[in-house]
């Protein structure tokens, strides 16, 4: 079983009103099946996410990504000294160890994963699995010192230049404890909500998945009943659009820039 850096993403999963629709819908959409016995998706065997059957209505229909521990107890404690909450407290769940969830500052929630016999992803980083993880908030100095202090995440400002964006780009590339800062460490990073964005969004975590095509995933969602929040658009690291699958649930798809494999 692979050991996993504390603080990067392990697993992620979306809890569904209506779990068939929501299999038929990614089933076409990333290519994935699902294990009959269990919750998993599965892209040419392996797994690669979770869906649920959404247990209690006033929760939101929402993408969660999971980050490693190997003590959810011992991190609970260092989130809540950080100035993060717990959403639920760490609670066993057989063979896939123990999960929590937890809010930071900002109010982006995301879980936690102390790993038993299941140890999450079997494949990351290709076309049908996650890639990325961004939290959104309007609190970055008090985010960034959080993930700083908690997972102990080394940032990287990112250059508005390289990036094609304005000088007041704010937005910070995390690599895990460790490793040298850079694209070939990095999982994640930090984004500003910005007067762009509606404004009772709230702090929140956006999964990204890779595809083959962007602009195919897009079409592919709307004729499945979803719907495209953010059109499809170029960045250095490739075509980029936020999508909303068939139930609500919010997440991204990112294609390689062209000419890279």
């Amino acid at each position: 079983m692979a050991v996993r850096t504390e603080g990067t993403p392990c697993w992620v999963d979306a809890q569904l009103p209506d779990l068939e629709a929501g299999k038929r819908f990614y089933g076409e959409l990333f290519g994935w099946t699902f294990d009959p016995d269990r919750d998993d998706a599965l892209l040419d065997g392996r797994r690669v996410a979770g869906l649920l059957p959404k247990r209690d209505g006033r929760m939101p229909t929402t993408w969660t990504v999971y980050l490693a521990t190997e003590n959810a107890g011992t991190l609970a404690a260092r989130i809540k000294a950080a100035g993060g909450q717990m959403v639920m407290d760490p609670y066993p769940v057989g063979p896939f160890g123990v999960l929590a969830l937890a809010a930071d500052p900002g109010g982006a929630v995301f879980g936690l994963r102390q790993s038993g016999d299941d140890d999450g992803f079997e494949t990351t980083g290709e076309p049908g699995a996650f890639c990325w993880m961004e939290v959104y908030t309007r609190r970055p100095d008090a985010v960034d010192t959080f993930y700083a202090t908690v997972f102990g995440y080394l940032g990287r400002q990112a250059d508005a230049d390289e990036e094609g964006r304005d000088a007041g780009f704010d937005y910070r590339v995390w690599s895990p404890p460790g490793s040298r800062t850079g694209d070939d460490s990095a999982f994640g990073g930090r984004a500003v909500i910005s007067d762009d964005f509606p404004a009772e969004m709230p702090g929140h975590v956006l999964v990204y998945f890779a595809v083959a095509d962007c602009d195919e995933a897009c079409e592919t969602t709307v004729r499945l009943g979803g719907r495209v929040a953010t059109p499809a658009f170029d960045t250095p690291h490739g075509r980029v659009a936020v999508l909303h699958d068939n139930q609500g649930a919010r997440f991204a798809v990112l294609s390689e820039p062209s000419g890279t494999t």
